[in-house]
């Protein structure tokens, strides 16, 4: 009997036992399945967590190359490299800097001081202007010189890309002397012709040379290859002997650590008119030009390094090459045949865009951008502000209408850059020095 009523249990509760098992069955698959997404949330999340470190990583990575192209980004640290090729230091200052910083080191300025004033800070401060050229306004001694050319320096070393200062002056000789009473004397071009000692133009250019370059002047605009009987700027009418005396005169300035000029291309000896009051052509055919007026230019570009001289182009006018516009804005004549046909690959600066030749019949808007057009690396502006800020925004303007191509800027402004990075060493020189060599 008992037997029998505890079976009825058994059979009553079992129902209940089957449900029990099934819910623990139920819940452990449960648990698992919980414990499975967890491992797998908690394996996201450090894979997540790997990512975002990897691309914390990759951020900072950056971040350090971005650091590393800070740190070339001024023209002293750049000059510093010495794993990189001139090429490679150019191209990483250039990339770094803006139109408006590139315009400014196409352009050669003059003022009206002998000591910093608002017109030298402003184009320096706020138009980043690249070059400065000297007069008599500007030079009272050997050391006042000195101390202008470092002040001026470290008014450019100031800007962003610290970009130092390209320091020039026309010191020819004869009439064209600058602080005639304190330098050394220079003879005039046509007496050293008349000599015709190559060793006489090589000692005076070595004397005047090594006299700027104490003062921190880095670029003479001279010499002169003008042919002409009566010019006292030129060494005469003989192209063969002036090609000669000229490379006498670059040796004399590249040994003294200066920058010579050859001066007034294609060769003006023929004008009877000065271009600093108006315009003039020259009336000869390209036969006799290239035999004559452009032979000395020509034995210079085949025989002598192209960094150590600059090429001046006059404002006058060859309706053999160009019946249209002056040397000086002239496409035809500067890149086709100074570039091409010669085979020139150094600096092409203007005469001073400020001369009547020019000025009388353009507006400075317009000859900025259509010489740096025609193939020009550096433009004189060496009197005005306001000439000289109509000259920068005339470029800038240009690019902006796409009358001129930024791609022809950055070819002239490389070549600027490269001659500072190889030429300009120091921007502050010993005042005591200058006064010790200057004249003596």
């Amino acid at each position: 009997m008992k037997n029998r009523r505890k079976s009825k249990r058994m059979i009553r509760f079992m129902p209940f036992l089957l449900l029990l098992i099934v819910l623990v069955i139920i819940g452990g698959y449960f648990f698992t399945a919980n414990s499975n997404q967890a491992e797998n949330a908690a394996g996201n999340q450090k894979a997540e967590q790997h990512t975002d470190s990897t691309k914390n990583l990759t951020k900072k990575e950056t971040n350090q190359k971005a650091d590393r192209n800070k740190e070339v980004s001024t023209f002293s640290q750049v000059q510093k490299q010495t794993d990189t090729s001139i090429e490679e230091k150019v191209d990483d200052l250039l990339a770094e800097m803006t139109l408006e910083e590139k315009i400014g080191q196409l352009m050669v300025i003059g003022f009206d001081g002998k000591e910093i004033n608002d017109h030298a800070k402003t184009m320096i401060n706020e138009y980043k202007v690249g070059g400065i050229i000297y007069y008599d306004r500007n030079m009272e001694s050997p050391g006042q010189v000195t101390k202008l050319s470092n002040d001026l320096q470290q008014l450019a070393l100031n800007n962003a890309k610290q970009i130092p200062l390209l320091i020039s002056i026309d010191q020819e000789g004869g009439q064209i002397v600058r602080m005639r009473d304190k330098v050394s004397n220079i003879p005039s071009q046509q007496e050293l012709g008349k000599n015709g000692s190559s060793q006489a133009v090589y000692d005076s250019a070595l004397k005047n040379g090594q006299e700027l370059k104490t003062m921190g002047i880095h670029v003479n605009f001279a010499p002169v290859l003008d042919l002409s009987e009566t010019d006292s700027r030129s060494f005469g009418i003989d192209p063969k002997k002036t090609a000669e005396l000229g490379e006498q005169a670059i040796a004399g300035f590249t040994d003294a650590g200066i920058t010579a000029t050859l001066k007034h291309f294609p060769g003006n000896g023929r004008s009877n008119i000065d271009p600093h009051h108006e315009t003039s052509s020259v009336e000869a055919n390209q036969l006799d030009l290239e035999n004559n007026d452009i032979y000395p230019f020509k034995k210079m570009i085949d025989e002598v390094d192209h960094r150590s001289f600059f090429t001046m182009v006059t404002h006058i006018k060859y309706p053999a090459y160009d019946k249209e516009n002056p040397a000086s804005i002239s496409r035809v004549i500067i890149s086709e045949l100074l570039r091409k046909k010669l085979s020139y690959t150094g600096i092409v600066v203007t005469d001073d865009l400020e001369m009547g030749a020019v000025n009388k019949y353009f507006t400075y808007e317009d000859l900025g951008f259509s010489a740096i057009d025609a193939g020009a690396d550096l433009l004189l502006v060496c009197h005005t502000l306001e000439s000289q800020k109509e000259v920068f925004k005339g470029i800038q303007k240009a690019v902006q209408e796409k009358k001129l191509s930024e791609e022809r800027i950055d070819e002239a402004v490389k070549r600027i850059l490269s001659f500072k990075l190889q030429s300009i060493k120091e921007t502050n020189l010993n005042i005591e020095t200058a006064e010790n060599t200057v004249g003596k």
